[in-house]
């Protein structure tokens, strides 16, 4: 099979028990000494990581301007498993083992004051799990992860595996009542993240494929896809986004990192023009969110941790919307 395929088609490496046992070490051994049997992981998955290794060593090509020496290539995979390690930390609120530090907070403030919650979109850069350092410095502030109800069983697996005890909120996509229940969740001041780095197809009968869909966007040097769905849905709200991520810098230490991104307060005036107008403010807001997200990548390159062939990807579903799209065809929001 070639590695350039869909990343929803490559099999996940881990497992339930896998992550079971990563909490065991975690949890029996200690920050300090689980990091050290980091080392052979990722050496381990550096020689025999077959597509996902490839998909690296590409994208920190395209980063570096040159082929990565193999020291990069071993920072770009170890960095991923610390991250993962880190989740069982943070996730059980163990947030004194870190130093983390916050970057652009008055971004953050200004929608939060606004008293209608705040949506964040963000990537698979870095640590979404950070953010719950957030909440605990700020008592009351609730975090939930928006994404489809398919992932989000999934998801919640994992997370339960990692800390089994943790509180986690997600709001699944794909059901009649999750629009309500993500507006509920922002008006009553809560913070709702979205990942908007892969174009994932929704399930079926989720009718978000019949309203989003792919664009090609220059990324690192050549076209890639991005979905708008994350942003039709933040128009569809009527709300600001704020961009966030967290950046792991090493050792303990991780930087929360806010800048704002879009405003949809405010819909276009009614008449003609008014879907197109509103196309164009979504299509400039995935411009910048594309920006940033190169721009984070050049700064803190092995932070990125889409281990497929983003750009492949990409090709394959942009080609699909604008086949299901038909000539000069759109999606309505």
């Amino acid at each position: 099979m070639s590695d350039r395929a869909d990343w929803t088609t490559q099999r996940e490496r881990s497992s339930v028990r896998a992550l079971q046992a990563m909490r065991w070490i975690a949890t029996t051994l200690g920050r300090r000494v689980s990091r050290l049997v980091l080392h052979p992981i990722s050496l381990y998955f550096l020689c025999f990581g077959g597509p996902a290794i490839r998909a690296s060593a590409d994208y920190l090509t395209r980063v570096h301007g040159r082929p990565p020496r193999w020291s990069e290539r071993y920072h770009h995979v170890h960095h991923f498993a610390s991250t993962v390690l880190d989740r069982v930390y943070l996730l059980r609120g163990q947030f004194g083992q870190f130093d983390i530090k916050v970057t652009g907070m008055e971004h953050f403030d200004r929608v939060l004051l606004d008293g209608r919650g705040v949506l964040l979109i963000g990537a698979h850069l870095g640590s979404f799990e950070a953010l719950r350092a957030l909440g605990q410095a700020r008592r009351g502030l609730r975090v939930a992860m928006v994404m489809y109800e398919d992932n989000a069983r999934l998801i919640n697996a994992a997370l339960k595996a990692i800390a089994p005890d943790a509180e986690l909120h997600v709001i699944g996509l794909g059901r009649l009542d999750a629009m309500l229940a993500l507006s509920e969740w922002l008006d009553g001041g809560g913070v709702a993240g979205l990942l908007a780095d892969r174009t994932l197809t929704a399930p079926p009968g989720a009718g978000a494929s019949q309203r989003s869909r792919a664009h090609p966007l220059d990324f690192l040097g050549e076209p890639a896809a991005f979905s708008d769905g994350p942003f039709r849905l933040a128009a569809l709200l009527r709300r600001p986004v704020v961009f966030m991520t967290g950046l792991y810098h090493g050792g303990c230490c991780y930087e929360l990192r806010f800048a704002p991104l879009a405003d949809f307060t405010q819909r276009p005036p009614r008449g003609p023009g008014a879907r197109a107008a509103l196309d164009a403010s979504i299509h400039d807001a995935m411009t910048r969110y594309a920006q940033l997200l190169e721009g984070l990548c050049r700064e803190t390159p092995y932070n990125w941790f889409n281990f497929f062939d983003f750009w492949a990807a990409g090709d394959a579903r942009a080609d699909a919307d604008a086949a299901a799209a038909g000539p000069g065809g759109g999606v309505r929001p």
